[in-house]
């Protein structure tokens, strides 16, 4: 870390304290930039507000040079800030297993009109909802391909699941698909693998997506004006590192696309990709101070005043990704776990890592948190307050900001 950044910690923990974290929008941008150039200049890109629904995050891959992001959404929250963004529901993806009508119903009334079906149930009711609205549904299939390709990431398909249509049995399903009121089949999703390890696994899931697509098209008739074949873009978490450079995903996969889908560079389909985290996740690091220092039984413990209530809750219960935080810093001098404020033996950052010699009051600077940050943590947890959420832009504050859970009171629902 360059002393400038080390300074520039010091002045935003001094005005805003820790845990801090901070956002530069500088990086969100050079993500977009990176990834469209990996990508064939003709596919659209949609950003899954669920890696970061920061409003500002967000509103930085959607302005700016070079074509925007679309907002692909799975939550009324996640559409609440994608509006405050400033971006079209008209051009927006709604997605999400268990979509419920009364949110269904606000989706609609917002503007969206295109939603990913994942099953028979809920493509009822996308087309119920819209057809009370007085509008018809675009509706993209999802599908759960009977194999993958790819061996490393996060799979998504190629075993029972409730994400989409089980690929073996949609053709049987046309007839019934096709004649929902209010929904009108408009092309495919698939997504079957998140967070790839290496370039070769990516493009070789992607052509294994795509030839799946196409063998679908020709196996039931289906109109495809939309293609969307997901994401599974990396980036390191929590952990130093850069972002993967993808240098032969453009033409690997324009070639594919060439061969199953020959009028794709003139829309017919219209071809999209998802990204969340290489998008936001070197963006954003987590600021936090060291509150006791302590040995147990000949290990050492350095006690943050950020745990799993700031940092990846779910990662921290084995239920997103591996979580072993690392500090920003190459001086090792000691081996500690880095472990959080929190009454649970869960609490830990990193087990037994290569440390700097850390004192009470210093600061720790957790790099690539930008991904799966606030929102994907144990927020609520022991009612501790959450983070500072620091925006910058060109070193200069855009906002500081920090999410607030209220009770309410709650009447009897309408529905």
């Amino acid at each position: 870390m360059s002393r400038h950044a080390v300074s520039r910690h010091a002045e935003w923990v001094r005005r805003y304290g820790t845990p801090l974290y901070v956002y530069d929008l500088d990086r969100v941008r050079a993500a977009r930039r990176d990834l469209r150039a990996s990508l064939p200049e003709e596919c659209a890109l949609f950003y899954s507000l669920k890696a970061n629904p920061h409003p500002d995050v967000a509103r930085a891959l959607r302005e700016g040079d070079g074509p925007p992001c679309r907002a692909e959404l799975s939550s009324t929250g996640e559409l609440a800030a994608a509006l405050a963004a400033g971006y079209d529901p008209a051009q927006a993806l709604y997605t999400g297993p268990g979509k419920t009508r009364a949110e269904l119903a606000e989706a609609v009334r917002a503007g969206v009109r295109a939603f990913s079906a994942e099953s028979v149930g809920d493509l009822r009711r996308i087309g119920a909802v819209a057809t009370a609205h007085g509008v018809v549904a675009d509706c993209l299939l999802r599908v759960n391909s009977a194999a993958g390709h790819a061996a490393t990431g996060i799979r998504m398909t190629g075993a029972p699941s409730q994400f989409g249509f089980d690929s073996e049995v949609l053709p049987d399903l046309v007839d019934e698909l096709t004649s929902v009121p209010g929904a009108r089949i408009t092309g495919l999703h698939l997504f079957p693998l998140s967070n790839a390890r290496d370039e070769a696994s990516l493009v070789g899931e992607f052509q294994h997506s795509l030839a799946t697509a196409a063998r679908l098209r020709d196996r039931t008739g289906l109109p495809l004006r939309l293609l969307d074949i997901g994401g599974g873009f990396a980036a390191p978490y929590a952990v130093p590192g850069a972002r993967p450079v993808y240098d032969k995903l453009r033409v690997e996969l324009s070639a594919a696309l060439d061969l199953h889908f020959p009028h794709w560079r003139a829309g017919d389909p219209l071809v999209a990709c998802e990204s969340g985290r290489y998008l936001v996740g070197d963006s954003g690091e987590l600021l936090c101070s060291v509150v006791d220092v302590k040995v147990s039984r000949g290990r050492r413990f350095l006690v943050l005043d950020a745990g799993i209530n700031a940092l990846g809750g779910m990662a921290g219960l084995g239920r997103l990704m591996p979580l072993a935080a690392r500090p920003d810093r190459d001086d090792v001098a000691q081996v500690a776990s880095l472990v959080g404020p929190l009454c649970t033996p869960g609490d830990v950052l990193a087990r037994e890592v290569g440390l700097p010699d850390l004192g009470v009051g210093e600061v720790v600077a957790i790099p690539n948190a930008g991904a799966y940050g606030v929102t994907a943590s144990l927020l609520a947890f022991l009612s501790r307050p959450a983070p500072v959420e620091l925006v910058v832009r060109g070193g200069h504050v855009v906002s500081a900001s920090r999410l607030r859970h209220d009770r309410v009171p709650v009447g009897p629902s309408a529905d």
